[in-house]
């Protein structure tokens, strides 16, 4: 679920103060606390838009939805049960913020940011549309290859819950039902452990975590229409997750290999070429012309690349992990928490040592 997760504003929508040179401008930090507090302004708790008369029927219906997901998410996921996701925020606008991403020609490895509490992501947020593409063309004069996309929710991690909490926002709520249950597990799941500035694990986890629940949530209390619908959205996904692994680990190959910067911008074109050429094929033969990845393939760039492999790349060792703990949430939890408190080597060198062979399984 690519664009679900922690934004880079949450530390400075907070009040805290970026740590980087560069980063600390008064205006980032005015249009990070400013857009976060008019989020949550603009919220209501999901009872009053259902006594409301004015709330269309098919909203009431969805919030009525999100509502078992939410309690379901506490009985069945042991996520944490406070305020988060009780109240509902129309934003009229179609995302909650645009995070921008960057990083090297030649190169996987993102820029980060650092902060408070957070620590370094490898993204930057922005409640803006306008300044989130300015940023990104700053970043591109610098030499970077720049990614600017929208984000339909992110987490504040729990501390926003004296505030009434992370809300439920029109940018997702419309969502298939299995998309919507798994965008809540997710976020919520980032609520439960936090590794300070290691992207890959927190997105990782969280997207581990919206696996297991929602396919639990389908199982036992989707309709068969909605199973049905999920299981063909969620095929495309896995079978566009294959195809891009394939290509960043051939375009990682070239840029660690010791070719001349010059070779390695040819062979990158080529590439990138072949790479389109065979997800149009994919497109034609699998999916019957299904053009759902067709803006992220068109404007894809080593950035892009970065910040999806930051959503996947450890979710098998955390199924793992949690095949190892029993398959008892409370007890996974745990264990990803004490992950978390390591040093990050040796917390990569724990979770890898779990991920399972490849063409193996993590049962």
């Amino acid at each position: 679920m690519a664009g679900l997760g922690i934004a880079g504003v949450v530390a400075a929508a907070l009040g805290s103060i970026c740590l980087t040179s560069g980063c600390s401008s008064i205006g980032y930090l005015a249009q990070s606390a400013g857009g976060h507090l008019s989020l949550l302004t603009a919220a209501k708790p999901v009872a009053e838009w259902e006594q409301d008369t004015g709330t269309p029927a098919a909203l009431k219906e969805r919030l009525a939805l999100s509502q078992r997901m939410r309690d379901f998410a506490v009985s069945e996921l042991a996520l944490p049960d406070n305020r988060s996701y009780r109240a509902y925020a129309d934003l009229k606008r179609p995302a909650a913020v645009w995070n921008v991403a960057a990083a090297p020609e030649l190169s996987l490895t993102l820029k980060t940011w650092c902060f408070p509490v957070v620590g370094c992501v490898g993204y930057r947020g922005y409640f803006d549309q306008a300044q989130a593409q300015a940023e990104g063309a700053s970043l591109r004069e610098q030499g970077l290859e720049a990614s600017v996309f929208p984000v339909p929710a992110y987490s504040t991690l729990g501390m926003s819950n004296w505030l009434g909490g992370d809300p439920l926002l029109n940018t997702f709520i419309q969502w298939p039902e299995g998309e919507l249950a798994r965008l809540i597990f997710h976020e919520l799941a980032h609520q439960v452990a936090y590794a300070e500035g290691d992207t890959t694990f927190n997105e990782s986890f969280a997207t581990a975590v919206e696996r297991i629940g929602g396919e639990r949530w389908l199982s036992q209390k989707a309709t068969p229409q909605a199973r049905e619908q999920y299981q063909a959205l969620d095929q495309r996904r896995r079978d566009f997750r294959a195809f891009m692994q394939i290509w960043r680990d051939r375009l990682d190959a070239l840029y660690r290999s010791e070719l001349p910067d010059a070779d390695k911008r040819s062979r990158k074109a080529a590439l990138m070429a072949q790479m389109r050429a065979d997800y149009d094929t994919m497109k034609a033969t699998r999916w019957a012309g299904f053009n759902g990845y067709d803006a992220f393939v068109s404007q894809l760039n080593n950035a892009s690349l970065g910040m999806q492999a930051a959503y996947n790349e450890l979710v098998p060792a955390f199924e793992a992990l949690f095949q190892q703990q029993g398959g008892d949430f409370r007890r996974f939890y745990a264990e990803v928490k004490r992950l978390a408190a390591l040093p990050k080597a040796e917390r990569d060198a724990t979770l890898r040592a779990s991920m399972p062979a490849p063409g193996g399984s993590a049962g």
